[in-house]
């Protein structure tokens, strides 16, 4: 019996250009670039070609952690038996000695960092991965064995991009599917965790204690940048992403083009915006993840019927539509900012 904890590849037919994916979610330092639709993609030199029409969605906050979630049941506790990398990289080349530093180890804890998911090893490693564009983790258990979480969900058994397969101890195999090859897999002392280039300059978890009204007000003081640049900024909040900025805001009735600092007084304490705001953040994320994350095609929950988040957009993708703020007059209007989409409406977020 096979399950997947899949956030691939998100494409719909509908109305964006490829141009929003012009960041990608942890701020790669890497010469990789999503440029707008029918454009090439450059990667490691290559050359590829993005038909028109499609739309490339990278995984949010809600979407790993409902990964997370899924790959804990069969990770946690568990030993890396044997491990095969069937390429030398992915986005990035892989560790040296990648699967004799993992192999004979166990899975104490699995973790989330923004958009990253973190295995922590009996050896002292950290195994830091990332999804990418197009990554799935796809779980197989012997003996038919009823599914391992709530957010594994059914696909084919197509392993043609399966470069990477974990045979834990308990018997589960799970493969890294990643057509793209834009996710990541990187292997960190614990102790030099801090210190990590990808890690070290990423804000603070949205979900956690340290992010409230005056953290966000602090980061934002002083900002002439809008808003919706400024909460996707990973140095001011980690793990947000274009998709839950735009829903947040739309929540908050925090128009997007907002310059940020507007959301702090002169000194740099919160105002009731900034509280808004952040109750807004919160309640959309947590709303998210009990969905099962966002996607907009190719995803299904256990028992085969879709309506997961994508299905409780208030403004995303909805351009043209009426406004759901009640009472609102307003239609969805779309706009690029930074070079991405944004999603509001223009008469009740002010």
């Amino acid at each position: 019996m096979e399950y997947v904890v899949d956030q691939r590849l998100l494409v719909r037919k509908r109305h964006l250009p490829i141009a929003e994916m012009g960041i990608f979610a942890g701020h790669f330092a890497d010469p990789c670039r999503i440029p707008v639709c029918g454009r090439t993609i450059a990667r490691d030199g290559k050359r590829r070609y993005v038909s028109h029409g499609e739309r490339l969605i990278m995984p949010e906050l809600p979407e790993v952690e409902t990964v997370r979630r899924g790959l804990a049941p069969v990770m946690e506790g568990s030993r890396f038996a044997h491990v095969v990398a069937r390429r030398g990289d992915l986005r990035w080349p892989l560790p040296k000695d990648f699967a004799k530093r993992l192999e004979g180890h166990t899975v104490t804890g699995l973790g989330r960092r923004a958009k990253y998911l973190l295995a922590d090893l009996s050896s002292g490693d950290v195994l830091l991965m990332h999804l990418g564009m197009s990554g799935s983790f796809r779980v197989t258990h012997p003996h038919g064995v009823a599914s391992p979480g709530a957010y594994y969900h059914e696909r084919s058994q197509a392993a043609a991009h399966d470069h990477v397969v974990f045979e834990m101890s308990n018997g589960a195999l799970i493969a890294f599917n990643d057509p793209r090859r834009f996710g990541s897999m990187k292997l960190v002392r614990r102790t030099e965790l801090g210190e990590e280039p990808l890690l070290r300059a990423l804000g603070p978890e949205p979900l956690g204690n340290a992010f409230d009204a005056a953290m966000l007000a602090r980061a934002c003081h002083g900002k002439k940048t809008s808003l919706k640049a400024a909460l996707s900024d990973q140095r001011v909040v980690a793990g947000l992403g274009n998709i839950y900025v735009c829903e947040a805001l739309h929540r908050a009735l925090l128009s997007p083009k907002r310059t940020a600092s507007t959301i702090a007084t002169r000194t740099g304490a919160p105002n009731e915006r900034a509280k808004h705001l952040v109750e807004a953040i919160r309640a959309v994320l947590a709303d998210a993840i009990k969905a099962g994350g966002s996607s907009l095609r190719d995803h299904k929950q256990t028992n085969g019927e879709l309506g997961l988040f994508q299905h409780n957009f208030r403004v995303y993708d909805r351009e043209g539509e009426h406004c759901p703020t009640p009472k609102c007059s307003g239609i969805i209007k779309r706009i690029v900012q930074t070079g991405r989409s944004t999603f509001f409406c223009p008469v009740c977020q002010r």
